[in-house]
């Protein structure tokens, strides 16, 4: 489920944290990293959970309607919903339930959460038109839930705030969380029953390692890396840029010398497309292209050995998107998970303080060997 996109920004934001807090620990901010990115996979769980804390609420509700009615003479209610074959599928989940039990997650402290949820969705167009329908089908039963999922989960302030009060990690990985669980609700197929798998948390050691050796070489060799900035920014205003582009920059020239297998073209796309979410409104434009000299710089002096993509027309990303689309799908085929629908920005943990802007830092005495130069006074 932890795909190197998510990667990428966790290592953004551990990287400008460890900066700003002054530890200089790199084996903890290591440490934190991995943290960082096991609780994107217990939100993961933790969301397909709700599933099955609304499903029993509502069991709960037709069971009291139920001996109501039978009371006063009235109609047995419906239980359409709570019998609904994805959910039952999901509730009897072992993986599901051994990862719960295992982390102590529950929704039972929340229960007024899931109440209220319960209420909007009795109100929804969605399910009114579910329990009208004569459809009883596997398929009808699961796409009652995607919709669900989108309009009443996917983009829920409450459900925000409530997730921030539980974890500081989770309220920015839930948009990119949210692909991965309706990439998981499409694939549940009734005939695995409850042996049915989740996302691995990792798709293989690859990926963990992948974090590991990215986050370390941006650390380690960071004066390496922004000697190679200040060697190729004679065409850019290189004490202008915002603390936040020195480090997205210092990133992204770690991937492009350590990671041979992936193209010059996906990673500058990859930190372009961060800068512009992360960072100020021209750092998308100043990235691209001060990333564009950096690899080609690299590429001459003989630093880099990837073959190197034309120059694109200044502010074109057309081209790099493109081979990073074709990238991105070959390795969902081999075996990769592409981030579906992953084009939402991410909050950010870390963001730059409110008083940086494009101007440069105040210069500061720089003792520490793995220190970017750009460091602004606290």
């Amino acid at each position: 489920m932890i795909n190197r996109e998510l990667i990428r920004t966790k290592i953004v934001q551990l990287t400008y944290a460890y900066y700003q807090n002054g530890s200089k620990n790199i084996e903890n901010a290591e440490k934190e990293l991995l943290l960082s990115l096991s609780k994107a996979y217990d939100l993961y769980n933790y969301l397909l959970d709700l599933i099955v804390a609304i499903t029993k609420e509502e069991t709960q509700r037709v069971e009291q309607l139920s001996i109501r009615n039978r009371r006063e003479g009235k109609e047995e209610p419906s239980t359409k919903f709570i019998f609904n074959k994805f959910a039952v599928q999901l509730q009897e989940n072992k993986a599901l339930n051994s990862f719960n039990e295992v982390k102590n997650m529950s929704w039972n402290d929340d229960i007024d959460f899931v109440r209220g949820l319960c209420d909007k969705i009795e109100q929804s167009d969605t399910y009114k038109e579910y329990m009208a329908s004569t459809d009883d089908d596997y398929e009808a039963d699961r796409e009652l839930w995607r919709k669900l999922y989108r309009q009443l989960i996917e983009d829920n302030d409450d459900l925000d705030q409530l997730l921030e009060t539980k974890s500081l990690y989770w309220n920015d990985d839930k948009e990119v969380v949210d692909t991965f669980v309706l990439k998981t609700i499409k694939r549940f197929d009734p005939k695995e029953k409850g042996n049915q798998e989740l996302l691995p948390e990792y798709k293989d050691e690859e990926d963990r390692e992948f974090a590991r050796k990215l986050f370390r070489a941006t650390i380690l060799n960071a004066n390496e890396y922004q000697r190679y900035m200040s060697e190729t920014s004679r065409n850019w205003d290189f004490s202008r840029l915002a603390y936040m582009d020195i480090v997205i920059m210092q990133i992204a020239i770690a991937e492009l010398l350590n990671f041979p297998n992936i193209p010059v073209s996906v990673t500058i796309n990859e930190y372009v497309d961060m800068a512009k979410r992360y960072s100020t409104p021209r750092s998308g434009g100043y990235i691209n292209g001060m990333l564009d000299s950096i690899a080609r710089h690299l590429a001459d002096t003989g630093k880099l050995l990837k073959p190197m993509p034309p120059r694109p027309e200044r502010g074109n990303y057309s081209d790099r998107r493109q081979q990073n689309d074709r990238y991105q799908n070959d390795r969902y085929q081999n075996g990769g998970r592409q981030n579906e629908g992953y084009n939402k920005p991410v909050r950010f943990v870390h963001k730059p303080k409110p008083e940086e802007t494009n101007e440069a830092p105040a210069e500061e005495e720089n003792t520490a060997s793995d220190e970017p130069q750009n460091t602004p006074q606290e």
